[in-house]
Formats: C-alpha cells, sequence, structure tokens
C-alpha cells in the first residue's frame, strides 16, 4: 500500500506543508521561485545586520561611559552574530556565503535602507535602539513563523536579542529626556531625523510591493507591510508620549473609528532614492565593507589552511599514515 508521499508529486508534497502550517526543511522540494525569494530576502537581512554595525560602530570610542561602551560593544557583536545566523540559513539554500557577499559588494543585492543615514550624535544611538530596532522586532517576530525552517529558528534568537536592543535604546532616551533641556533637545532632534526612516523600513505600500502577494502564500511572510507599519506606529506614539517627545508628524492622531494611528505619508521619493543608492551614507558604508572584506582576506585564508590541515591530520589518522 503506498503512502500518501508516495502517490504526490514534489509540487502537491511542498504545497501539503505550506498548507499544514509545517517547516520547509533543506532537504525538501521546493519551487525555484520559492527559494530565490528566500536568498534574496535572507541576504538582505544578513548584509543589513553587517552594514548596521557601521552607524553604531562609529561611536563605540565616543560612548559617554565605560558602562555604555561596553553595552554598545555588545550590541554590535550581536549584530555580527545575526548577520552570521542569517547567511548560515542561506547556505542551506544552495548558494555560498562569498557569492552573497560579492552580490552586495556590486549592488546586485541590496541592505535596509535606514543604515544610509548618519548618526550626528549620541540620541542617535538611542533612537537607533528604540526606533529602529522597535521596527525591526516587529518585522521579524512574524519572521519566527516563516514557512522555511532554517530561517524561522535563526529568527528566534535574533528577536530576543533585538529585544534587549531596542530597551537599550529607550533606556538612552529616557535618561536623555530627564536630563538637562539640552540632552532632551538632542533626543528630540534625533527623533525628528530618525522617525522617517524607521517607518520606511517595512517598504512600500502593500499596492505597490512585487514581493508581498507571492510571499505571503508562501507563508514566508505572515503580515503585509502596511499592518506592520500600523503596529509600530500604535505601539510606538505611547511610548514618545511617556518620554515626553514629540513624533515628527502633524497629521498623527488617534482614530477612534479605527482603533488605530493615522499618520501622514511617508516621502516615497526620497524612501526610492536611498534604495537606489542616492542616500546620504550610501557610499560611504558601501566602500568601508568592501574594505573591511579585502582587509580580512588573509584571516580567511588562514582559517581555510588551517582546517584544510586539521582535515588531512584527521584523514591520516584514520587511515594509519
Amino acid at each position: 500500500m503506498t503512502t500518501i508521499s508516495e502517490r504526490t508529486s514534489p509540487a502537491e508534497r511542498f504545497q501539503a506543508i505550506i498548507d499544514a502550517d509545517e517547516k520547509v526543511e533543506p532537504s525538501d522540494w521546493m519551487p525555484e521561485g520559492y527559494r530565490k525569494t528566500l536568498i534574496r530576502q535572507i541576504a538582505q537581512h544578513a548584509h543589513s545586520e553587517v552594514i548596521g554595525m557601521q552607524p553604531e560602530g562609529n561611536w563605540i570610542t565616543r560612548a559617554p561611559t565605560l558602562e555604555r561602551k561596553a553595552i554598545l560593544i555588545a550590541k554590535v557583536q550581536d549584530e555580527a552574530g545575526h548577520g552570521l545566523y542569517l547567511y548560515s540559513a542561506a547556505e542551506t539554500l544552495g548558494v555560498t556565503r562569498d557569492e552573497l557577499v560579492e552580490l552586495l559588494h556590486t549592488g546586485r543585492q541590496k541592505y535596509s535602507s535606514i543604515f544610509n543615514y548618519p548618526t550626528l550624535t549620541w540620541a542617535d544611538i538611542g533612537a537607533i535602539g528604540w526606533l529602529v530596532d522597535g521596527a525591526a522586532i516587529t518585522n521579524q517576530v512574524m519572521l519566527t513563523r516563516t514557512s522555511y525552517g532554517p530561517y524561522a529558528r535563526a529568527m528566534v534568537r535574533i528577536c530576543k536579542e533585538e529585544s534587549f536592543h531596542q530597551r537599550q535604546g529607550y533606556e538612552i532616551m529616557l535618561r536623555l529626556c530627564n536630563g538637562t533641556p539640552e540632552q532632551k533637545a538632542m533626543a528630540q532632534d534625533a527623533v525628528n531625523r530618525w522617525w522617517w526612516p524607521a517607518l520606511m523600513m517595512f517598504g512600500p505600500h502593500d499596492s505597490e510591493s512585487t514581493h508581498t502577494s507571492q510571499s505571503m502564500e508562501w507563508k514566508i511572510k505572515r503580515i503585509s507591510n502596511d499592518d506592520l507599519r500600523q503596529h509600530f506606529v500604535d505601539m510606538t506614539v505611547p511610548q514618545a508620549e511617556y518620554l515626553g517627545l514629540t513624533l515628527p508628524d502633524p497629521e498623527l492622531r488617534w482614530n477612534p473609528e479605527r482603533g488605530h494611528y493615522d499618520f501622514g505619508e511617508i516621502d516615497w521619493d526620497e524612501f526610492w532614492r536611498v534604495v537606489n543608492g542616492h542616500g546620504p551614507m550610501n557610499r560611504d558604508r558601501l566602500e568601508h565593507k568592501i574594505r573591511a572584506w579585502e582587509d580580512g582576506e588573509w584571516v580567511r585564508d588562514a582559517a581555510a589552511a588551517y582546517a584544510e590541515k586539521q582535515q588531512a591530520r584527521r584523514a591520516a589518522s584514520r587511515t594509519g599514515g
């Protein structure tokens, strides 16, 4: 007697996994479009974690206290780890890390547009933790339930660590807002500059998003861009009120009929300009990344040579050579 798996095609088995809300694993058959979508999304996510080390790493030596330096070092180190988890997840789809890095360096893959803005003051580190990492958590919690197993499992740890990052940023803002008038003004200035880029992190409107519909069908994505953005706004407005900060949107107000906050329209011209490589820091971020990659070539070569030597020794010991 044949089982269902023996009587169905690979495509039907794949769809059955999706319909049952189970996880697709690397050994399972998957449509080529599903694989390519995952590679694009996971790679962009990994690239964003690695590039995202730059704006905050820039402040490690200038953090106001030793404690702040230690916290910021831990956070930047977490981001490097997130990039590692995500590149490893992408590799299970049959692409190498070197290939992904090459695609980033040649501009054929992108990273989040948020990291193309400068960090001008210490308050920017607070705003990034509170707003940028807050937006990241909003977007990423749903990915713990994404349909691809390695990606979902990587996201569980990433989201836990991002939660620490968000609390760290909010605590910086709280200290500044309860400090001197100059410190509170610095916090307000940072919010004025980071609020709209944070809203842009969720991507274009659903009607203009090329990948959302198919990604939702495959359960790679669970919630649409606009719904995630609305959730972030609803969550963040009360936090800003508690801090005594004003979010820079004159159209922001509670709508009792919808049960949500209404907010103004994003400057989509700016969004696409930054996405297409013309933001304030696009060139600097990528040049720094490429230079670090080239400077670290000897480390990768040494690690590969050591691994090769160890493998040869193990083989020799097995054969008695």
